[in-house]
């Protein structure tokens, strides 16, 4: 393997030491502390609380959204216009070329603060990257806000409610996105 260039040095040093871990269990440092989204593309999604719908839609995304504490404006207009414009649905042809915006369709946004659940040691998770309710509500809002404002039809659950969400995953087409390289910028 010494001469072959199709591996990573990360894959080598593991080939070498198979008990070790040479590549990391979390694609990004969990100290980062940055939106994060998760996108679903859905043929129906609806959110529950205490056994009454709150939002539902038809086609569109469900997208779970979960706030850490130093997110700002510019988290969230950025990851609000990524993912109205994000070209994840079919075109005439059968390739992801459309958008939300393009197709006319709605997004249900869900709040999920477990998204920054680190599970890296002991049996709990910790919570310590996801902003305390009192500072992701009025983010989590704003988001909200910036969505409509792009002409989206928006439902959404209740914040810090305790929610079941039902979906139909188109696809299933599902994707995740974070604000991490706006941090460094």
């Amino acid at each position: 393997m010494e001469g072959n260039t199709l591996f990573s040095s990360r894959q080598k040093k593991w080939a070498q030491h198979p008990g070790e871990s040479a590549l990391p269990l979390f694609p990004t440092n969990s100290n980062e502390k940055t939106m994060k989204a998760v996108i679903q593309r859905v043929k129906r999604a609806s959110v529950r609380v205490e056994k009454k719908i709150t939002g539902e839609i038809d086609s569109g995304i469900l997208l779970l959204l979960g706030v850490a504490a130093d997110d700002s404006e510019k988290d969230i207009q950025w990851l609000a216009e990524k993912v109205v414009n994000l070209r994840i649905f079919e075109d005439d042809n059968g390739k992801m070329n459309l958008s939300l915006k393009d197709k006319g369709f709605a997004m249900l946004i869900v709040s999920q603060f477990t998204l920054y659940g680190d599970c890296r040691k002991g049996r709990r998770p910790g919570f310590a990257a996801a902003a305390p309710p009192a500072m992701a509500k009025p983010l989590y809002q704003q988001f909200i806000h910036k969505v409509e404002a792009m002409g989206i039809p928006v439902a959404t659950g209740r914040f810090q409610a305790e929610m079941e969400v039902e979906l139909i995953n188109n696809g299933p087409v599902t994707f995740t996105l974070d604000t991490d390289f706006l941090k460094k910028m």
